[in-house]
């Protein structure tokens, strides 16, 4: 059965008793999906939708909770590769991102996370061997991550540039602070920043036959034109990166081998030659900020 999250006290500074939490709601943003700390009633606010990267839907800030998620809507799973699994909720909700399952040697890690957690999505996922560790991008995808590592017992990588950004504490966070941290043999956490001070993508040496593939999140998006990416600082409210910040991030992916970028939503992968379209990319974002691109 799914971890009971009223029951399963906050952990660290402000801890409440968890006879007083399982009188209270886990509330969960419906614009973001981030999962708040037990309540009596919802926050008044999400800082994470009020920051100018996001945004606070139309109708202004609403909430919802796992069981009401539970009635309407559920995860699939869709082999996208050998040891490479995605995992989204149907129908989409909040952002809309998807998890990847990345199956290597060393154990099982969960990229990005999805807020839908239930029964049939814990059963598929020990079935494949279960999770021995978490890492996430951004806060944008923080989502339920204390549920997930809770019920996996597996510990929560972020980098501690983003830490200000988590809204429900857990002694299961694990921040790292350089520009790199291995978390298996032949998985590296890369900080690029840009999008976040802290955005991260994850190198798999091994994935794509040795070839190396990277999951990037949104720090480097994958386009819908599969043959190239692209870098923002908020993509809802269409804010630009700087060159400096995206010359960065290609810099910061340069040491590293990869065939194939696999992005935050489905269908969004580069399937080959996959370092040299970011490079590409770059360059023709940097060449449309400096206006150097000819007009038709």
């Amino acid at each position: 059965m799914i971890a009971d999250w009223r029951r399963d006290p906050l952990i660290g500074p402000g801890a409440i008793s968890s006879e007083t939490e399982a009188h209270m709601e886990h509330y969960i943003c419906v614009t973001c999906g981030t999962c708040y700390p037990a309540s009596d009633r919802p926050p008044e606010h999400c800082p994470i939708c009020e920051d100018e990267r996001q945004y606070i839907g139309v109708n202004g800030q609403q909430w919802t909770t796992m069981p009401e998620l539970h009635r309407g809507h559920h995860n699939t799973f869709t082999e996208l590769a050998p040891g490479v699994t995605s995992i989204r909720t149907e129908p989409a909700f909040a952002i809309g991102q998807q998890a990847h399952l990345i199956e290597t040697a060393a154990g099982n890690i969960l990229w990005d996370c999805v807020t839908l957690l239930d029964d049939a999505t814990l059963a598929e996922v020990r079935k494949r061997g279960g999770i021995a560790a978490i890492a996430i991008s951004h806060p944008h995808f923080y989502s339920t991550m204390v549920d997930w590592s809770r019920s996996f017992a597996a510990p929560i990588y972020l980098h501690r540039a983003n830490e200000q950004y988590v809204v429900r504490p857990d002694n299961s966070m694990r921040y790292w602070e350089d520009d790199i941290h291995e978390l298996f043999p032949g998985v590296t956490l890369i900080r690029c920043g840009g999008h976040f001070t802290g955005s991260t993508v994850l190198h798999w040496a091994e994935g794509e036959d040795g070839r190396g593939a990277l999951f990037t999140g949104d720090t480097i998006q994958v386009v819908p034109d599969n043959r190239w990416v692209s870098f923002m600082y908020s993509y809802p409210n269409l804010i630009p990166l700087d060159e400096a910040s995206v010359r960065s991030i290609v810099a910061s992916v340069e040491p590293y081998a990869f065939e194939r970028i696999y992005g935050a939503w489905p269908h969004r992968i580069v399937a080959s030659d996959a370092k040299a379209a970011v490079q590409r990319s770059a360059e023709r974002y940097i060449a449309h900020l400096r206006g150097d691109v000819g007009r038709r």
